[in-house]
């Protein structure tokens, strides 16, 4: 696939930085060095792209399918992705975990499964305060690996926009192994056991799985038998996401193709705007309007029918069936009540729009102990909630967004483990937000397919 060379900066379609810069965009770095900010920029600008407009497009027509209430989203990973996570054995370990729980929504609930990775872009995080303390020390926030250092040092906490070639060359990276374990065989429906078998012995969801996975092998057997066989079995389509925050970044990475002469942003497939900044006159709301790419807005408990609207408006004038996914994020508290008018208005509003459960950022709390957690109680309750309000509107629960991680980490409470704020000493390694284990991500998986099956009926 070609992409249309670019003057430095000029991308035709798509606001300028300049621009951008004027609508004061919310939770950017304070970089220190403008020269070195934009040799980076320049040098980002004639880089390959990391994924391609086809592959865009074709994720769009897949979510188009959600919206029309034909198939689910799983869209998981890490909360912060970090350089020091770019190994083969992370990657397996998150690609594994997304795989089972596809796994799982698919032959559970007999539906389609898109698979989105927060991968490969997620270096970048907004945060509710612009400095943290400690000790009476107070030194900028960590804003994720794309800006600064995670150690408490007033030398790692400067922005270094050298960085941003960092989360390129990750990027990178990442995208290059999971493409390698979709399409050579690790994917292969034949491996469910495979993915399994460090895992059922020590685990009573790993046991349910296993028969899960025994069906799936008799399933398999019998249409060999049959004569029946698809390479469809043996690869997956896999996206990646990120929320796309730095937008010295993003708009160094947007390309025209050659196609269609359409702007994209190549950094990733689908790219959403959180909470913080999906202001209607804001400049990242401004920038995702003016991509192809398939979009993802963050929704709170706060949002009015009215706002929402607009921002359907705003971002899928066109109507287009798979450009515009709304992902919740309400509190467990919260999502019964508020988001039944918001899902009236979008269905009264008439845009074919997909649904997306994020149970994890509404919940988030911190133990006397001082650990930032999640009850996975919490989690199951806001993703209940999601889908008693679509049942109550008759409209189609769309997906679930969770972070995630393929590794037996100790960082939300709960789950068939009974891990309590003392175990989170064990294994607490996020570098922002707590993620659920692997365990607790295929309970939530079998809890999902089961309310799947009553949605399809």
């Amino acid at each position: 696939m070609q992409f249309a060379t670019l003057s430095a900066g000029e991308v035709p379609g798509v606001p300028s930085l300049e621009e951008l810069r004027a609508l004061k965009p919310l939770q950017q770095p304070e970089w220190p060095d403008s020269g070195a900010l934009d040799q980076v920029i320049s040098e980002l600008r004639t880089l390959p792209p990391l994924v391609f407009a086809g592959e865009c497009d074709d994720l769009t027509a897949k979510i188009g399918a959600v919206a029309r209430g034909e198939a689910f989203i799983l869209q998981g990973g890490d909360c912060a992705e970090t350089f020091g996570g770019v190994t083969a054995e992370n990657i397996r370990a998150k690609l594994r975990v997304l795989l089972q729980m596809a796994v799982v929504l698919q032959y559970a609930a007999s539906v389609p499964v898109v698979k989105v990775g927060r991968i490969a872009g997620q270096y970048a995080k907004p945060r509710s305060s612009g400095e943290e303390t400690r000790d009476g020390v107070t030194l900028p926030s960590y804003r994720g690996d794309a800006v600064n250092g995670l150690d408490f040092t007033p030398e790692a906490r400067i922005p270094d926009p050298q960085r941003l070639r960092g989360v390129y060359n990750a990027a990178a990276a990442t995208l290059n192994l999971t493409r390698a374990f979709t399409t050579g065989g690790y994917a292969d429906l034949h491996q469910v056991h495979a993915w399994n078998t460090d895992f059922v012995k020590s685990s009573p969801v790993g046991q349910e799985y296993e028969q899960l996975a025994t069906e799936i092998e008799r399933a398999l057997a019998f249409m060999r038998a049959c004569g029946a066989t698809s390479d469809e079995f043996r690869t997956v389509d896999f996206y990646a996401s990120h929320e796309a925050l730095i937008l010295e970044y993003e708009h160094a990475l947007t390309r025209i193709d050659s196609r269609t002469e359409q702007p994209y942003d190549v950094s990733g497939h689908l790219l959403w705007v959180g909470e913080r900044t999906r202001q209607l006159d804001g400049a990242h709301v401004e920038f995702l309007a003016s991509l192809t790419n398939p979009l993802g807005v963050k929704i709170g408990p706060t949002t009015t029918p009215e706002y929402i609207r607009a921002l359907i408006d705003k971002l899928n004038p066109k109507g287009i069936e798979g450009r515009l996914t709304f992902i919740t994020r309400m509190g467990a508290g919260k999502i019964r009540e508020a988001l039944p008018p918001l899902l009236e208005a979008v269905r009264d509003h008439g845009s074919p729009i997909a649904w997306v459960c994020d149970p994890m950022h509404g919940n988030t709390f911190e133990t006397p102990n001082g650990y930032k957690t999640r009850n996975f109680e919490d989690v199951m309750h806001e993703v209940q909630g999601f889908f008693d309000a679509h049942e109550q509107v008759g409209t189609w629960p769309g997906g679930m967004h969770i972070e995630l991680t393929g590794d037996d980490v100790t960082e939300c409470l709960g789950g068939g483990e009974e891990l309590v704020a003392e175990d989170l000493v064990n294994r607490y390694e996020t570098a922002c937000d707590p993620r659920l284990n692997r365990h607790q991500s295929l309970e939530l998986a079998f809890l999902v397919a089961e309310r799947l099956r009553g949605a399809k009926a």
